[in-house]
């Protein structure tokens, strides 16, 4: 199977193995797209989160949350005819189901009964950091100075604004957090390089089908134990979370990592934490302070920073 690119990118992060440098037949700027897109729709999965949550137990909504995408995934990979990866992709599928199908939503659905979502966004506040490391660890990635610098100024800005926004407080459900953002760094880190490979929707398809049997097992003892309320809120963050989320979310945030690289995609989740607490405050209620302008001004710096520093090399 080959990546759904085209055309000319000719820019790369740095020297590093072919399935991972940045697409060479991709335009920069189709990538960049695909992958903002991506990060806005994932700046809406911790209010979507908050809604669920009204309706159903944190262990049923993640169960069900991944078995409707996964029929979703399923009805996509069998009208396309799709045949099964090879052997040799399924160790890093399993490391994209592990990390972002179950992981991640498991770990900060079991945070937000306790956090606020503008807390919760500290974990993506980091997020960008953390997959670019692991991106350096797993594939030998080695970008400029300058990126890392302005990478690390952007994450600072992004902690110090979503600490402030919670009052210093620690809550509870930190260690779920940082324990998603390590699990879901290395799920991207692997998904980003898989859809090198094979279209990033595959990815996703298969990473869903493969957690399937849990999910099953999981929905069923969950609802067993849990009480279900429906409401129009609940319905509608469980529909979000499973459809977009965790199927066309991923989609495009996966072929955006393929064509403009991993380390360097990674950083435009900077502009997550804000976007979550512009939805927070507007569908949720949530409080946020006069300071978010400047927050927003400052990570958008940071973000052009990174993106220039990725075009040149140390």
């Amino acid at each position: 199977m080959r990546a759904e690119s085209s055309a000319t990118a000719p820019n790369t992060i740095a020297v590093a193995p072919a399935d991972v440098r940045p697409s060479p037949s991709a335009p920069a700027g189709r990538g960049t797209l695909l992958a903002l897109l991506g990060v806005v729709t994932f700046s809406l999965t911790f209010p979507s989160t908050a809604w669920g949550l009204e309706s159903f137990g944190p262990w049923s909504l993640v169960a069900l949350r991944s078995l409707l995408a996964a029929a979703l995934a399923g009805g996509f990979l069998l009208a396309r005819r799709v045949r099964v990866p090879a052997r040799e992709h399924w160790a890093g599928l399993a490391v994209v189901a592990c990390g972002v199908v179950v992981g991640f939503p498991l770990l900060t659905t079991l945070a937000l009964r306790t956090s606020t979502t503008s807390h919760a966004a500290v974990v993506v506040g980091l997020l960008p950091l953390t997959t670019a490391v692991f991106s350096s660890l797993r594939t030998g990635t080695r970008p400029p100075r300058a990126f890392w610098a302005a990478a690390v100024a952007g994450a600072a800005v992004v902690i110090v604004f979503t600490v402030a926004q919670s009052g210093g407080a620690v809550s509870a459900g930190d260690l779920f957090l940082f324990g998603a953002l390590l699990v879901c760094a290395a799920g991207y880190t692997e998904g980003g390089r898989l859809a090198k490979v094979m279209p990033g929707w595959q990815v996703t398809g298969w990473a869903l089908i493969l957690t399937l049997p849990l999910n099953l097992a999981g929905a069923a003892v969950a609802l067993a134990y849990e009480p279900v309320h429906l409401s129009a809120h609940g319905v509608v963050g469980l529909v979000w979370v499973s459809a977009v989320s965790t199927f066309l979310g991923l989609y495009v945030w996966y072929r955006g990592m393929a064509e403009i690289g991993v380390a360097r995609a990674s950083q435009l989740q900077l502009a997550q934490p804000l976007l979550t607490l512009f939805w927070s405050f507007f569908l949720l209620d949530e409080e946020v302070s006069a300071a978010a302008p400047v927050a927003a001004v400052a990570v958008l710096v940071c973000i052009a920073l990174t993106q220039r520093a990725a075009r040149t090399r140390s």
